[in-house]
């Protein structure tokens, strides 16, 4: 009996301050084969969030690449077009965060008009076992605390 191909599926995101969110998407994405992740290039997140991150790049793509349940990790490209990295990964899947854009009719339409056939999936939920679950909230906890030297 052979084994059958284990599903590639790629994560995309920012890393930038790592916590429990980006952990558990990465456990999540596990679960359903060999982990890919795209970490977004600082000039990609300024676009995108019109703000650079905290960490840079290359150290971002370091952490990411080191965590348990990633198999490797990618420099994202310096474009909007998503479905470029994506059809260079080509994965079986993409499993999204529950907030991470774009809408899931938004990803059907980019991809098939690209005619790439890859299954997108969304976690429902945020993990809920810490209170700082994102970068956002650890920013602000840090603005708010006035520890921000």
């Amino acid at each position: 009996m052979t084994k059958a191909k284990e599903k590639l599926v790629l994560i995309a995101g920012t890393f930038d301050l790592l916590h429990p969110g980006h952990l558990h998407l990465i456990e999540e994405a596990a679960k359903l084969g060999k982990v890919v992740v795209a970490v977004g290039t600082d000039a990609i997140v300024e676009k995108i969030k019109g703000h650079k991150p905290v960490i840079p790049e290359n150290q971002r793509l370091f952490m990411v690449s080191k965590l348990k349940g990633v198999d490797r990790a990618v420099l994202g490209h310096e474009t909007l077009d998503f479905t470029k990295i994506i059809a260079e990964i080509s994965p079986d899947i993409i499993l999204l965060g529950p907030d991470q854009g774009p809408s899931d009719e938004k990803w059907a339409t980019m991809l098939s008009q690209k005619g790439l056939k890859i299954k997108v999936a969304r976690l429902q939920k945020r993990t809920s076992d810490f209170s700082l679950n994102s970068t956002t909230d650890i920013i602000a906890k840090i603005k708010k605390s006035g520890n921000t030297t």
